[in-house]
């Protein structure tokens, strides 16, 4: 059984993988009662900086989609999420895991990817529900 240390540090490591740094600004989307709120609070301490909502207004370093099946379109979703992306800014797609309520195959996310001009370069577990589509434009992997 997975101690709370154990989901810390299961966390800590899920936020190192995008790479955040310090002054960076986060947009957002799909929030709601569900999400996975210490991988929020990781991406909070991360960058030092509030996650901003969907109606943000100024160009953003990155954007966090939490996506679940039933939610609408994601491909839409996804153009949505890269309007204010810096230039090459990643955008990350969380929807739960296989078994858990609203799961979202991995198919779709490419194919969402794909007509959305973006590439899925590397998925992760975030803790015990959702996992992380890491998302990058075409023609560019990190």
């Amino acid at each position: 059984m997975a101690t709370q240390e154990d989901a810390k540090a299961a966390t800590e490591a899920a936020v190192a993988r995008l790479g955040l740094k310090s002054g960076q600004i986060i947009q957002e989307f799909g929030y709601d009662d569900d999400v996975d709120a210490a991988f929020r609070a990781g991406v909070e301490a991360a960058t030092g900086e509030d996650l901003a909502d969907e109606d943000y207004g100024d160009v953003v370093d990155g954007a966090l989609v939490w996506f679940r099946d039933g939610d609408g379109d994601l491909t839409d979703l996804l153009m949505d999420a890269q309007t204010l992306l810096d230039d090459a800014a990643p955008v990350w797609v969380c929807t739960p895991k296989a078994g858990n309520g609203g799961h979202v195959f991995p198919r779709d996310v490419q194919e969402a990817a794909s007509l959305s001009g973006l590439h899925a370069t590397s998925t992760f577990v975030l803790g015990g529900s959702w996992t992380a589509t890491s998302l990058v434009e075409k023609g560019r992997s990190k």
